[in-house]
């Protein structure tokens, strides 16, 4: 009996021991972590705060010194009284912002060229002279040119520069470029401060920080232990219990799963939480069942959806077989199950044709329902007779008419003379057109907009009048295509779109729009489709 005491006794120690090295163990390493973090924080707030003011002052400096004269010392490298007086200008400012470098330079291919230098006399490699060259160092032959080519537009994180150099030190350097009158960049205001004594400092505040903890977490830790073996081990053994009988299956079935701790706190809360698990699981998963049945009902109605407004656009191409004077082709592809893009195209009569491109703001549900009005409003117009420029009017003040959700929609519209080639186009808010000539390149057509449909009633839309030869070919688009984002957030671009059309500027509609629509998608790749994308192509049949 004797025995069998001593031996419960040792676990009963041993357990406590655990406890207790657990916890040190635990405090040691938060300690660690608060001190390395302290000392981190400490060293970037450094950093951060000598970048500005190094920016700061390179700024200051490139506003302060004319850019002509830079010109001038740089081409005939003499010095002269107005040069000694902005050295001694630029030595004032150096030591009054405890810089340790301060140097007007102009970046070359593999380095840069001195034309003032305020460095402090009792540096290593001295003070540099007007045209003195000096190598790149660290990433300054990125930071600079970019600087320089960037004339100040760039991202301040573009204008300065950590480095650790053998000979310039641990330094923040920041660089501003300094233009002529005329407006351009051509050299750069340098700015270097020293940075050697906060790897020191941040050993010392770490030091201190971990010595102070150390004490608190002693004292803490012996406090917590005795407190957390009755309150928390205790406790949850017993709650380890009663969880241990329900999960193996040996509780009752349907019996509500009970434990009774009176602590006071967050485990007693734990606790009644299981307490009442046991009863509220069962209603979850029938729960659960039911909003997986609604998941899939609502995914069947999107698919029905989807397949009602795909049904609304023209889909079969050519739409008009008999006619051999012209050549159309349209796409569109929504970002989700149904999107508020929308093409349209349909005979006025014999001798017109009515071309529509339109994205409505938002996305889903809502903007479908949206698009389905404006396509069909729209059309019912147009077959009332008109220009476009009344019946993108009137289409307005019907969407304006409570449209409390305040959508509004970007249309290109355009009606289009077949005998003669001439058309009238409106283009309410939406992307710019893109023409081509029979035997020449794609070309954006820029002009003013007027604002989107839908806005406010009663606006005047412009219209503007255009002629289609022979072979031309007019393409329209959403912002689908320009603003389609790859996964480094980078835009399509305009840029890339007449690429893409110049790459293929013999194509037909149909083959150009399916060429442009891959290199889309290769240029995006995994990345999802941020928005809906529509493309119509029409061209002039040249036979």
């Amino acid at each position: 009996m004797q025995e069998k005491k001593k031996k419960n006794k040792i676990k009963k120690h041993g357990l406590k021991a655990k406890m207790l090295t657990m916890f040190i163990l635990m405090f040691i390493v938060l300690i660690l972590l608060v001190s390395i973090t302290v000392a981190l924080v400490y060293i970037n707030w450094n950093i951060h705060y000598t970048e500005m003011r190094a920016f700061s002052l390179a700024a200051v400096v490139a506003a302060s010194v004319d850019g002509d004269l830079v010109e001038h010392y740089r081409d005939t490298l003499t010095k002269d009284e107005e040069y000694e007086k902005i050295q001694e200008y630029l030595d004032k400012i150096r030591m009054r912002a405890l810089a340790k470098y301060l140097y007007i330079c102009i970046p070359e291919e593999n380095g840069y060229r001195y034309i003032w230098d305020a460095a402090n006399p009792s540096a290593d490699n001295g003070v540099m002279d007007l045209g003195d060259f000096d190598e790149y160092y660290g990433e300054g032959g990125k930071v600079m040119p970019g600087v320089l080519q960037n004339a100040g537009h760039g991202k301040y994180e573009d204008s300065v520069l950590v480095t650790n150099h053998h000979i310039y030190g641990f330094v923040v350097s920041a660089f501003f470029p300094i233009k002529n009158s005329s407006g351009e960049a051509i050299a750069l205001a340098s700015v270097d401060i020293a940075m050697e004594d906060v790897a020191y400092e941040a050993i010392l505040l770490t030091l201190a920080t971990g010595g102070a903890m150390i004490i608190v977490m002693l004292v803490f830790c012996i406090i917590f232990y005795r407190r957390m073996n009755w309150q928390v081990v205790r406790p949850i053994r017993k709650l380890n219990d009663v969880i241990s009988e329900y999960v193996s299956g040996k509780m009752q079935e349907g019996k509500v799963m009970e434990c009774e701790i009176r602590t006071g706190d967050e485990i007693e809360t734990l606790a009644h939480s299981f307490s009442t698990m046991s009863a509220e699981l069962k209603a979850y998963m029938e729960s659960f069942k039911q909003a997986v049945k609604e998941k899939e009902r609502i995914g069947a109605e999107l698919d029905v959806a989807k397949k009602i407004q795909e049904d609304m656009l023209p889909r079969i191409f050519p739409p008009y077989p008999e006619r051999t004077d012209f050549d159309i082709y349209a796409i569109m592809d929504p970002a989700k199950e149904v999107g508020g893009d929308f093409y349209d195209l349909f005979l006025v009569d014999e001798k017109h044709i009515a071309l529509a491109v339109a994205d409505v703001s938002g996305k889903g549900v809502p903007a479908a329902l949206f698009m389905v009005i404006t396509k069909t409003l729209l059309k019912n117009r147009t077959m009332m007779g008109g220009t476009p420029a009344q019946i993108v009017a009137d289409v307005n003040n019907q969407l304006c008419e409570g449209n409390e959700a305040d959508f509004f929609v970007t249309i290109w519209f355009a009606i289009i003379d077949l005998m003669t080639g001439e058309g009238l186009a409106v283009n309410a808010g939406h992307e710019h057109p893109i023409l081509k000539k029979k035997d020449g390149n794609y070309e954006l057509i820029k002009y003013r907009h007027a604002p989107p449909a839908g806005t406010m009633p009663d606006l005047p839309f412009a219209q503007r009048e255009f002629k289609l030869e022979q072979g031309d070919m007019i393409f329209v688009y959403t912002d689908g295509a320009p603003e389609a984002m790859n996964a480094d957030e980078e835009l399509y671009g305009t840029d890339r779109l007449l690429e893409a059309l110049n790459r293929n500027k013999d194509a037909g509609p149909e083959d150009l729009l399916h060429a442009v629509r891959k290199e889309i998608d290769a240029f995006v790749g995994d990345a999802p489709q941020f928005d809906d994308l529509t493309m119509l192509g029409f061209r002039i049949s040249d036979t």
